[in-house]
């Protein structure tokens, strides 16, 4: 079983030399000479071409998963940490732009699988992470809920069209992207509350003092006092 598994790592670094240099044009064909074997062998381990595209999936997603979901996890200010996170995805993408534009721009030959869709799990993991995050750091009314998981969604799909557009133009440095994205998101999240500490951190509240009676000043800066009884 460990000769096998030995087998199939040694199958993805071939296809991932491929992929480094053909992208999305890389053939079951190309890969199973690179790697010193015919192509039936090749289905042998995967199934088809759908089976490599996950295999190569799950081998470069791992890691970007737990890129961002260290991202959400450092003590930095919000609009910091939309900025981290946005970075994350940028550099991972930037980092291995043939794999990237593999995964998300399948060979349409490829039945079964549609733009992002050997991505697709992974987006759905990070947009759950997202969600949870704001979830339990943000208050957005009282559909918080919803509005966080509908926000993880869109915010995933957003970083994906843009850093896919970002990508192929290259219309500016990471940086300079990664702020403007983060513009764009931050008006709401700006104006959102931060959740409430546990009560059991909370502040003992104080007790209200009595307001006192406001007096008419008599021009010597005390109040007069009240007539003896009997006089007007």
């Amino acid at each position: 079983m460990a000769d096998r598994a030995d087998r199939r790592s040694e199958l993805l670094d071939a296809a991932d030399r491929v992929v480094h240099r053909d992208g999305p044009r890389a053939s079951m064909n190309t890969i199973a000479a690179e790697a010193g074997i015919t192509k039936p062998i090749l289905y042998r381990h995967f199934g088809d071409k759908n089976g490599l595209y996950r295999a190569l999936a799950e081998r470069h997603t791992a890691g970007l998963l737990a890129s961002v979901r260290a991202a959400l996890a450092l003590p930095l200010e919000r609009r910091d940490r939309v900025e981290a996170v946005i970075d994350t995805y940028l550099a991972a993408i930037e980092a291995r732009p043939q794999v990237y534009r593999f995964l998300t721009h399948p060979d349409p030959a490829a039945d079964g699988l549609t733009p992002a869709g050997p991505l697709a799990p992974a987006l759905r993991r990070i947009a759950d992470e997202l969600t949870r995050s704001m979830r339990e750091e943000v208050d957005l009314g009282p559909d918080s809920a919803v509005v966080a998981e509908a926000w993880g969604q869109a915010m995933t799909g957003m970083v994906l069209a843009a850093g896919d557009w970002w990508l192929e133009t290259r219309p500016f440095p990471r940086e300079r992207m990664v702020q403007t994205l983060a513009d764009l998101l931050w008006g709401r999240l700006a104006a959102a509350g931060q959740r409430p500490v546990p009560a059991a951190h909370a502040p003992e509240p104080t007790e209200p003092t009595e307001p006192t009676e406001p007096t008419e000043p008599d021009g010597s800066g005390t109040a007069p006092a009240d007539p003896p009884p009997g006089r007007p």
